[in-house]
């Protein structure tokens, strides 16, 4: 692998990551270049304005979950055939999975991919002290290279001067500075940014002012250079047929029939491996909106409903009877079903008060308790997933709670942070809160496709 590469990062949270990674993407994509986008992290919402930059699916290296023999594999083969790829880091550059010391952090991924790291300064309250954070976040490992800095909130050319002269001791050049007036809003909440499907026009707009934002402060050749600075990274790309076993099987149509796949504003958490596996297991992928679709797409076999914001259509889900009808139609006929998070809530008896499928003897309430973190899992209950004592890395992240009844059995045994039961197996259902990565655990892709056979 030797794609030109460059990772993003930044000592904190809240220092302009997004604004500089997406920006950067676009505005190389706006000079013909074919770019990758890629994010540190189990985030879905980032890599939504990743796909608006580079006209790419954006793709997620995730350490805890695929594991870091998996991240230049999954890089290499989102970026293939790029001239750029830019990665986008998460929380501090240092910070990783709790416990787990530098595991899944951006400083991780950086040396897994050997990438060089433009550090992202928040500059808005400090000028010389600037040189030590930087020089601190350089030197803390030397096998992480900071390639350079862009200064992030810089209120005038004063301090611009100010801040430029104190690094320059330091021997990071600056490539880019960003103004503190010129800031791109985007609106954002509970878990993030508002993702790119529920406000698509705003979305592109904003992505096209972080293009401007960076072209007008960045020197894009330094940085272009930086990225074709990296050296190359043997391994071979990750391949969905492969990775699932399927041999001469990979082509949809085998007999497994359409893996309905819901879609739109109010599920967007997916990742693009997850259906390149499934498509690689035979199965004929295929999209549908449960906000406006009131059918499930013809041949039908099995469903998967992934993560998302339902909370904020439950009015609409609800009053789409006619699919909730389809799909308790469909899982009474014993078809696997996969749902996520999200998809949990919707197979519930009810959203806030609101009817949902009904499918799980459950109601579900918006909480104001935010549940968030990597969890390790195992499966106790023979699933259309996985069989019993299947072991899984996934993320949790929701601000509901469901309060079961019965006649389900437990998806999986958690272990991490505390021992706990979750999730619901019942016929062919599988509903969990934990979300996964599909590359992680192919097995559960082709488990699922071969159900759907019958």
């Amino acid at each position: 692998m030797n794609v030109p590469r460059l990772v993003i990062a930044a000592p904190s949270s809240g220092s302009g990551k997004t604004t500089v990674a997406t920006g950067l993407m676009a505005a190389f994509a706006g000079r013909g270049l074919a770019v990758s986008g890629h994010k540190v992290g189990p985030d879905y919402i980032d890599p939504g304005y990743h796909t608006l930059a580079t006209g790419r699916p954006g793709r997620n290296l995730d350490a805890y979950m695929c594991g870091p023999e998996l991240v230049a594999p999954l890089f290499a083969h989102g970026a293939r055939g790029c001239d750029l790829a830019v990665v986008e880091g998460v929380m501090g550059l240092y910070d990783g999975a709790s416990g787990h010391g530098e595991l899944a952090s951006t400083a991780q991924v950086a040396k897994v991919l050997r990438a060089p790291v433009v550090l992202v300064v928040d500059a808005s309250s400090q000028s010389r002290s600037v040189a030590a954070l930087v020089h601190g976040f350089a030197s803390w490992d030397p096998r992480v290279r900071i390639g350079g800095v862009i200064l992030n909130k810089v209120g005038s050319q004063r301090h611009e001067a100010l801040l430029r002269e104190a690094l320059d001791e330091s021997g990071v050049p600056v490539l880019g500075v960003l103004r503190r007036a010129e800031q791109v809003a985007v609106p954002s909440r509970h878990l993030g940014l508002v993702p790119v499907a529920e406000r698509r026009r705003d979305a592109v707009a904003a992505v096209a002012a972080m293009r401007e934002q960076v072209v007008a402060g960045c020197d894009l050749e330094a940085l272009m250079a930086l990225a074709r600075s990296a050296p190359e990274v043997p391994g071979e790309a990750w391949d969905a047929v492969e990775a699932v076993g399927a041999g001469g099987a990979g082509k949809p149509g085998l007999g497994s029939g359409v893996v309905a796949v819901a879609s739109g504003s109010a599920f967007t958490f997916s990742y693009a491996e997850h259906t390149e596996l499934l498509a690689a297991a035979g199965a004929e992928v295929v999209p549908f909106d449960p906000l406006r679709d009131e059918v499930l797409p013809e041949g039908t076999r099995g469903l998967v409903i992934g993560g998302g914001f339902p909370e904020v259509y439950a009015s609409e889900l609800s009053a789409n009877e006619p699919l909730r009808k389809a799909v308790v139609e469909l899982v009474e006929s014993g078809a696997p079903v996969a749902a996520e998070c999200a998809g949990l809530l919707y197979l519930a008896r009810s959203l806030d008060g609101l009817p949902m499928c009904g499918v799980l003897d459950a109601e579900a309430r918006m909480s104001e308790r935010l549940t968030l973190g990597y969890r390790e899992a195992v499966a106790v209950s023979d699933s259309v997933l996985a069989a019993p004592g299947t072991r899984v890395r996934g993320h949790e992240f929701h601000r509901t709670v469901l309060e079961p009844g019965a006649g389900a059995e437990p998806a999986w045994g958690l272990h991490q942070p505390e021992r706990r039961v979750e999730g619901f197996v019942q016929r062919g259902v599988h509903a969990s809160y934990l979300h996964t990565h599909g590359a992680s655990s192919p097995a559960m892709a082709r488990r699922f496709v071969e159900r759907c056979k019958g």
